[in-house]
């Protein structure tokens, strides 16, 4: 049987630094009442702040000083995107390009993909979303039916996600499509592409939640042309890649502080005499984000070593999740509480309710729970 430990890195000088940077930028942004914390998330969208944060340097940190980055360690990420997070400060326009998205082309990218695009991206000014899930297909990544054929000097796409965050307002997608033979594991013929948004051939249909929000989105593909130099990697590699891909998303402290305001409200409303219950509770919550926080740090240090933890990244989502979808509840049991959208004057029943709306999506996106425990039992051999 494998094992794997997560081993707590000291953060270095440059991290501190950092952190200082990042706590004063935000102190500014939201003392001069450019966003409210409570009512905000990683995921809300907020291309004005994504611009102040990429002027300020807090974009694309660890990418090479000559595609805009500031050559820093995972770990100096880890540290800014935790404060982010911590101060509830709306990064979500920035979000999945910073991630996920800009290694991508960093690593795989053509030398017109890193040009045109990584700059803009540090910039706040280019943002990415994420073209994988398709309909009728669940979790089942492996199960792409999108194809690209060869067209001249490119592809022409055919095909269509769903559940695509925020496609209505993004720039690019990072697509997964069958150019070949699946194979007996269904993972080969598969390859990634960089689709623009803004050209012919593609089409943006709204999916609207229950409290009327626009978040999700269909997004249609018909003979949508694109170039070879906006393919990433090599014809058929897409499988490889995505999983290594999917080790940045689900590996952050965004998969356990999404709700992390709401635990703050939590306490402040409480207040420093808690009753037995309520301290025993908090404290669990407290210890548990603790543990959460140096698993994520382990990750990002063995990121900074060129190393590809999915088992780990896969064991944070699924912990971390799991630990978002409790807080709401524990808050609810704690206090005798409604949550509403309307109450503007209390703090805690609003921010209670934008949980509440989305807690049943955070074990879900990133990959289910199943998936992630069948990712997890293969990297400590047990199937």
């Amino acid at each position: 049987m494998q094992a794997f430990r997560f081993d707590a890195p000291p953060l270095p000088p440059e991290a501190s630094e950092a952190c200082e940077r990042v706590r004063a930028f935000l102190a500014t942004e939201c003392g001069g009442g450019r966003y409210v914390p409570h009512r905000c998330s990683w995921s809300t969208f907020d291309p004005e702040f994504s611009r102040r944060a990429g002027a300020a340097g807090f974009i694309g940190v660890t990418w090479p000083r000559e595609v805009g980055g500031q050559a820093q360690s995972s770990l100096v990420r880890f540290v800014i995107t935790r404060e982010m997070l911590a101060a509830g400060a709306p990064c979500g326009a920035h979000w999945i390009a910073d991630r996920q998205s800009g290694p991508q082309i960093l690593r795989h990218g053509s030398e017109r993909a890193r040009r045109e695009i990584l700059p803009r991206v540090c910039r706040g000014e280019c943002f990415f979303g994420i073209g994988m899930s398709e309909p009728d297909s669940g979790s089942d990544l492996a199960a792409v039916r999108t194809r690209a054929r060869r067209h001249g000097e490119g592809w022409l796409i055919d095909g269509s996600k769903i559940w695509t965050s925020q496609a209505h307002r993004v720039h690019y997608l990072i697509v997964l499509a069958r150019t070949g033979e699946a194979g007996e594991d269904r993972h080969g013929g598969l390859t990634q592409f960089i689709v623009d948004l803004s050209a012919s051939g593609v089409t943006v249909r709204p999916i609207h939640n229950l409290s009327g929000g626009h978040e999700f989105n269909e997004v249609f593909f018909r003979e949508y042309y694109v170039p070879d130099d906006m393919r990433l990697g090599d014809e058929g590699a897409g499988w490889a890649m995505v999983t290594g891909e999917l080790a940045f998303e689900r590996s952050g402290p965004d998969r356990f502080l999404s709700d992390y305001r709401l635990l703050v409200e939590l306490i402040d409303t409480i207040g420093p005499e808690p009753d037995a219950r309520q301290a025993a509770e908090i404290g669990r919550l407290v210890s548990h984000l603790a543990a959460l926080l140096r698993m994520s740090t382990s990750v990002a240090a063995l990121l900074d070593e060129g190393r590809s933890p999915n088992t780990e990244a896969a064991l944070v989502k699924d912990v971390g999740t799991a630990f978002e979808r409790e807080v709401p509840e524990i808050a609810r049991l704690l206090l005798p509480l409604q949550p509403s959208l309307d109450d503007h004057a209390q703090r805690l029943p609003e921010t209670l309710a934008h949980v509440v709306l989305h807690a049943p999506s955070f074990t879900i996106r990133g990959g289910t729970r199943e998936i992630l425990r069948g990712i997890i039992a293969r990297g400590l051999g047990l199937r």
